[in-house]
């Protein structure tokens, strides 16, 4: 890692990947390690706290965060210098993004039912405790709130559940009065992000399309209600609104228009021209403008590995912050500064850390933690460190990063058992970053590998967009090259490999016991979609508008569309099966679980099933997190049982 990088030319921050020799990956020995008591249970795993959003209090003494210390996702206050932290609100409902008010009175936040992502504007009390629902509409979702620097006006994305795009508005607190900043957004667009101008008086925002290889960024006059195009250009390329410059002449932005690679750039807004700040060929995004508008923080992700660079706006120069390895983020809801720009507050999440709100001094470049989630008398020590692999794709177009988590003292004999675990999205990526799960089941002697499959973000934008109307094929090829990867190790054994995965993850987990059926031994589809037809008739407007702009119309191309759909292939089917979702889910209805479900089990094959009531994408509350991969644990060691490796920690 180089401490700079030119604004000039595109350096390279790290060397680029090279392929990994598999012999070359070795377990790590550990005397202390013997097969005994178990000290990662699920229970002890999942009773580290889970630490969210941030937010600095106007005077930079407080900070709220979400946590889960109640088992559920509320909001908390703890002191800037750190302590322990006072719960704010109480409610079985998740609360994430709070922000709080300029005038310090209010922390607004967003809240769902059960996690149908139908989420409300509430404010809280920080002094009592009181709590108003400001929006109160069942049916409408409003999300990402935004204080405007006088504190008397909120901005909102606002999203009727029956509708593709999201719209821009402005809540006044004062007459209780909205206003519609955007309306009639094409059904294939939808407008997020609002960012305040410093003076109040104008919000940029990013306009996203469908495809999501295409955005613009817009910034409109409040009073007026006057919209502006700042970025206009001919073929598609990503631009989203950071910040404001305290002078309000420029936005800070990430876009991929340089060089097909997301970077940080300066947009001017009189002439909309952008100043690039770095061209770098991996992820980098703008963040904030310090308060005196010297400097800008920018996020760098290099193949799963996040760093924090300080960007010197006088002489160009980028100051990486000394921080530990693994994913470091900017945190805070309108500036991850305190207000006078003498304090930065970041998360710290890695492989043996969960996510922790941090503050960093700018003066002393010393770092103070002030959440502390790694608690259940777990040392961190106890953790497995992933290796960072890369091997080629089958087809030779390129080469796919993976984490491989081995488990220590494991022997190299060919025995042991293996699991491809598969990131969702398919917009998203693999990260070195702290997962219960994994490091659980590591713990009971499973290999594991996450590969950063084509259509991962992280690695540029033709990497990214490689599976656009390819889905389940050219990324499930990426998928299916990592068993052969594990192999060549010489670990595992061929009759043990597992594939699982959420969402999208678990649409390749489908695809991939439909379409290589003698690989695997088990599989564990966690809230997938298998018919791509229901998929689409049932799921959000928003994702129906996306699916059929990188898949295409499933009424012009039935056939592709049955091709990829791994519920008509469930007769192909030899693996037994783990099925969870959540009965609120709108992006992947439960209904795509039962129908698989019942289909295999009338060609005679094993298909355990678990649909969570009060539960939507995904599983926030505690109790249905330690049951489900308490579930997924009994099933793998029933099915795919692990050699004695002598891998589990004692006491």
């Amino acid at each position: 890692m180089v401490a700079c990088m030119s604004t000039v030319a595109a350096s390279q921050i790290v060397p680029p990947k090279s392929i990994t020799d598999p012999k070359q990956i070795t377990a790590k020995p550990d005397a202390d390690v013997e097969q005994g008591e178990e000290s990662l249970s699920l229970q002890r795993l999942y009773m580290t706290r889970q630490v969210g959003d941030t937010a600095w209090s106007p005077d930079g003494k407080t900070i709220v965060f979400v946590s889960n210390i109640s088992g559920r996702n509320n909001l908390w206050l703890v002191s800037a210098d750190g302590g322990w932290p006072t719960q704010l609100t109480v409610s079985d409902q998740r609360q994430t993004h709070p922000t709080w008010s300029p005038d310090g009175k209010w922390i607004a936040y967003q809240s769902d039912y059960d996690g149908d992502e139908q989420w409300d504007i509430f404010f809280v009390s920080p002094k009592t405790g009181q709590v108003v629902n400001v929006t109160k509409t069942r049916e409408i979702s409003e999300e990402s709130p935004t204080w405007s620097p006088d504190g008397r006006y909120l901005a909102y994305m606002v999203k009727p559940k029956t509708s593709s795009s999201y719209e821009i508005d402005v809540f006044d607190t004062l007459m209780r009065e909205t206003k519609h900043l955007t309306t009639n957004t094409p059904p294939d667009k939808l407008n997020t992000t609002p960012v305040w101008s410093k003076d109040g008086k104008y919000i940029a925002y990013t306009q996203e399309e469908a495809k999501g290889t295409n955005s613009h960024i817009y910034v409109v006059e409040v009073a007026s209600g006057t919209n502006t195009l700042l970025t206009p250009h001919e073929g598609e390329s990503l631009y989203s609104a950071n910040d404001f410059s305290p002078d309000g002449t420029a936005l800070l932005i990430t876009s991929d228009a340089a060089n097909g690679y997301q970077n940080a750039g300066l947009l001017k807004i009189a002439t909309k021209k952008i100043h690039w700040l770095t061209q770098e060929k991996w992820q980098v995004s703008g963040r904030n403008f310090s308060p005196d508008g010297k400097s800008a923080v920018l996020v760098v992700d290099v193949d799963g590995d996040t760093d924090i660079y300080r960007y010197d706006l006088v002489s160009g120069r980028h100051t990486s912050m000394p921080l530990s390895k693994g994913v470091n983020y900017s945190g805070g809801a309108e500036s991850a500064f305190s207000h006078d720009g003498t304090k930065l507050l970041y998360y710290h999440n890695g492989p043996n850390a969960p996510n922790d709100a941090w503050v960093y001094h700018m003066a002393t470049g010393k770092s103070t933690q002030v959440t502390h989630s790694l608690m259940a008398g777990i040392p961190a020590t106890h953790f497995v460190e992933p290796f960072l692999v890369h091997y080629p794709s089958r087809d030779g177009k390129w080469t796919i990063s993976a984490l491989l988590y081995i488990p220590r003292n494991m022997q190299r004999n060919g025995q042991n058992a293996a699991i491809v675990y598969i990131h969702g999205g398919p917009a998203s990526q693999s990260v070195n970053s702290f997962n219960r799960f994994i490091q659980h089941i590591v713990n009971q002697g499973y290999m594991v590998i996450a590969p950063n499959y084509r259509g991962s973000t992280g690695y540029g934008k033709e990497f990214q967009q490689a599976n656009l109307f390819d889905m389940g094929g050219g990324d499930l090829q990426d998928v299916l090259t990592s068993t052969d990867f594990l192999m060549a190790t010489g670990y595992p054994d061929k009759k043990k490999l597992v594939v699982m995965g959420g969402s999208y993850g678990g649409y390749l987990s489908m695809m991939a016991v439909t379409r290589a059926p003698e690989l695997w031994a088990a599989g564990v589809p966690i809230v997938p979609f298998v018919n791509w037809f229901t998929e689409i008739q049932n799921e959000d407007p928003i994702l129906q508008q996306s699916d059929r702009a990188t898949m295409g119309d499933p009424e012009k191309k039935p056939d592709f569309f049955r091709e990829r759909s791994p519920f008509f292939f469930v007769d192909k089917i030899k693996a037994p099966l783990l099925l969870l979702a959540g009965a609120h889910d709108p992006r992947c209805p439960p209904e795509e679980t039962t129908q698989v479900v019942d289909a295999v089990k009338k060609q005679g094959g094993v298909a355990e099933a678990r649909i969570y009531e009060n539960e939507g994408h995904g599983f926030s509350k505690v109790e249905n997190q330690i049951d489900a991969y308490q579930r997924v644990t009994n099933f793998l060691k029933a099915h795919v049982p692990p050699a004695d490796c002598g891998c589990k920690l004692t006491e």
